[in-house]
């Protein structure tokens, strides 16, 4: 009698320590499947090896060994081990088997429902007891699991690329003001977005760790985001570009916007600047709306602003006039390829490098073709002017614009801001600069020292820090940005030429920096 309550103490004591097994299993399977890292197999193989006492292998495919302990003999899956015993298995045909190869026993185990099914292989000196056994095949549960966890994974990456892919893509066609072109591309899942008329572009500024998360959290079933597209910006590394349909009866939209001022609520390093409502086909120029505004966002209490900006020089020049000077000035590019304008439209307001990644081609091609539009031109567009001249002809008119030409002279730019209203929007546009002398002054003689902040800095007879300084002022109150792209510096060229304050193009006085 007293045997036999020793030997069920014994077996209740080995069901407890089996229990605990297991339930080491779960904990193994739950923290690789909450934790964000590729499921690992070897790490529950090297468990079972310290609780049973004998070594493991995970076998797929035709013997290949996937993982294993680190004493699992491996050459006992050679021509002369169990080959055709792992191909049964590997077929379905049976389910476990146990045989023995010299002096090394062998349990194996097919795992998953599908064939072909990767076999769990079990090498010791000896036969393993039934809860060994029991806890192998639970064993063999749970990396089937996570192996399927693991390819799930893999899937899913997968469909992130291909959709990240296909939303970038997207974005490039708006930004090139091609609707047609960017619908065309979404195979019939046509996002809200394309099908408004007129969009708002959001550009959060959150650092390059999060906003790749943030793109993914919020990312729905067709790889879009509702009534908008969450862009990661191929130029800053921490901007996402958020261009959101402007419709006022869009629950969706307005929901989507109220999102990304929370997250800047929520977190103190980010900021966010947002553009006016613009044409579909104008994204263009709604994202660099965008761009001005979070240059002045960033440095604000709130870290959100809406753009502020007033009517662009284009739109206030004398119509006629404009319009042959552009002509005139665009001429030389009329037989120039369609892509070489494109990029030099970007070039004008981006770096070199910043193109090549937004249009998806080399930093050497983007290069090749703005060296092309200087040649023909005659332009050095190192030179903050000349690029100033450039973008303001490329916004009042294409190169080889027929219904742009003008019969009459053409006046030069110099004529053209010397006209009342350029004048009037030249001093508008730096009245904001009046009474901060010093913003004023650095900012007049950054663009006369080709926005070389080091140059200014000995002008000025300051540091560069105190330049950039400056510089940040007058971005706020300008509510232009200045020094994370080149787009700012244009009005701000003009606007101090059209006042007399800096020369003209023909008259430079120092080499571009």
């Amino acid at each position: 009698m007293a045997i036999g309550a020793i030997d069920a103490q014994r077996r209740s004591a080995d069901r407890l320590a089996h229990l605990g097994r297991l339930d080491e299993l779960l904990h193994h399977l739950r923290r690789q499947a909450s934790r964000s890292a590729e499921a690992d197999v070897q790490e529950v193989l090297d468990w079972l090896r310290r609780r049973i006492g004998v070594d493991v292998a995970l076998v797929v495919g035709a013997g290949t060994v996937e993982a294993a302990t680190a004493g699992f003999p491996r050459d006992i899956l050679g021509p002369e081990g169990p080959t055709s015993l792992l191909a049964r298995l590997a077929r379905g045909s049976v389910a476990a088997a146990a045989t023995q190869v010299g002096e090394v026993r062998l349990r194996l185990e097919a795992l998953g429902p599908g064939a072909p099914h990767p076999v769990l292989v079990v090498a010791g000196p000896r036969q393993v007891t039934r809860e060994a056994a029991s806890l192998i095949s639970h064993t063999g549960s749970v990396l089937d699991v996570l192996r399927r966890v693991r390819r799930a994974d893999a899937t899913a990456r997968g469909y992130d690329r291909k959709a990240l892919q296909l939303r970038f893509a997207v974005f490039q066609a708006l930004m090139a003001g091609d609707p047609v072109l960017a619908r065309s591309m979404t195979v019939g899942a046509v996002p809200p977005l394309l099908d408004a008329d007129r969009v708002r572009v959001h550009l959060l500024y959150c650092g390059p760790d999060n906003r790749e998360r943030i793109a993914a959290t919020y990312q729905d079933a067709r790889g879009y985001h509702g009534p908008g597209l969450l862009v990661p910006c191929p130029v800053f590394n921490g901007h996402l570009i958020c261009p959101i349909a402007e419709d006022p009866n869009a629950p969706d939209a307005t929901r989507q916007a109220e999102l990304l001022r929370r997250l800047v609520r929520d977190n103190p390093r980010y900021a966010l600047g947002i553009s006016d409502a613009h044409a579909l086909r104008a994204t263009a120029d709604a994202y660099g709306q965008a761009v001005h505004a979070l240059a002045v966002a960033r440095h604000t209490p709130g870290r959100v602003l809406t753009y502020r900006g007033r009517t662009p020089l284009a739109r206030v020049l004398p119509r006629p006039q404009a319009l042959a000077w552009a002509a005139a000035f665009l001429r030389p590019l009329a037989a120039a390829p369609k892509t070489t304008v494109d990029l030099t439209r970007l070039a004008v307001s981006f770096h070199h490098t910043g193109v090549a990644r937004l249009r998806g081609v080399s930093r050497n091609t983007v290069t090749a073709h703005v060296q092309r539009v200087e040649a023909l031109l005659g332009l050095d567009l190192r030179d903050v002017r000349s690029r100033a001249a450039l973008d303001l002809a490329l916004s009042l008119a294409d190169p080889g614009d027929d219904a742009a030409a003008d019969r009459r002279q053409a006046p030069t730019l110099d004529a053209l801001l010397r006209t009342p209203a350029a004048t009037a929007w030249a001093r508008a546009f730096l009245g904001p600069l009046r009474d901060v002398g010093r913003a004023h002054t650095t900012a007049r003689t950054w663009i006369e020292a080709n926005a070389d902040a080091q140059r200014t800095a000995r002008r000025l007879g300051v540091s560069r820090n105190t330049v950039r300084s400056h510089l940040r002022t007058a971005e706020r109150l300008l509510n232009r940005d200045l020094l994370t792209t080149r787009a700012g510096l244009h009005d701000l060229v003009h606007a101090l030429h059209a006042l007399r304050a800096i020369d003209a193009i023909d008259a430079i006085d120092e080499p571009p920096a």
